[in-house]
């Protein structure tokens, strides 16, 4: 008799441990690591401006970065998620040729300091239209606020151009459950356009503790930039990311 109920107690605990989690209605999560620049070029003004490699000044990496996220869940289906996602890096280095930058040139005679800036704060709604044992799938969308700042500066001659602007961006989620603790967890932000795209996604491994928080590992990329009458300039980064948070 305590043999049956103990199995019965068993086969019980997933489905209470479920239902606690869907009582929890946040999550807060910090994201960290290492971030490496594969492209980085500009051209300001893209009519009258020279097209250069800003990470030749600022080098390609690695940077340390910082993204913190915030999750409300309304019920098991949806949920809105705001992220502060902050990017710099900055460095001296040579120009391979003269440049002009926002009106003003920049030789290679010499050493130019370059500053790079893209902040961006977003929120996220997501409908997660399919939830199980075994996946997680949902689909939604963002709104991205960008602030960012290009920088060049050369003895007493500074140069700056600032952008903020507004972007929508659709949202892809998808969780592939390997054990009731641990998932890989693909999560993909973005959309393109004439005049430019932005593309935020990320694959990473995550597991819960029985304490109740969890730690993730993996690996992230953003990808975009603008093209119009004012501005070139196109960024590829590739972030090895770790983590953890707590959902309470």
């Amino acid at each position: 008799m305590l043999t049956l109920t103990a199995l019965l107690t068993l086969a019980a605990a997933p489905a209470w441990s479920q239902a606690a989690e869907e009582e929890k209605a946040y999550t807060l999560e910090v994201e960290t690591g290492g971030l490496w620049f594969s492209r980085n070029r500009t051209q300001i003004p893209s009519d009258a401006g020279t097209r250069f490699d800003l990470d030749d000044l600022t080098g390609s990496g690695p940077d340390a970065y910082l993204r913190l996220s915030a999750t409300y869940r309304f019920n098991p289906k949806h949920s809105l998620r705001f992220t502060y996602a902050p990017i710099r890096a900055s460095g001296t280095g040579n120009l391979d040729e003269d440049v002009r930058f926002v009106d003003e040139d920049f030789t290679t005679a010499a050493p130019v300091r370059g500053a790079y800036r893209f902040d961006t704060y977003r929120l996220t709604y997501r409908w997660t239209f399919h939830n199980s044992d075994t996946w997680d799938l949902g689909v939604g969308a963002s709104v991205l606020l960008r602030d960012a700042k290009i920088q060049l500066q050369q003895g007493g001659t500074t140069r700056t151009d600032d952008d903020i602007g507004v972007v929508p961006l659709l949202h892809l989620y998808g969780a592939r459950h390997l054990s009731p603790n641990t998932s890989v967890v693909l999560d993909i932000e973005g959309a393109a356009a004439p005049q430019g795209r932005a593309i935020d996604a990320s694959l990473t491994l995550r597991h819960t503790l029985p304490s109740g928080w969890h730690v993730f590992a993996g690996y992230r990329t953003l990808e975009g930039g603008a093209d119009n009458n004012d501005v070139y300039t196109f960024a590829w980064m590739h972030f090895a990311t770790v983590g953890f948070g707590v959902t309470f």
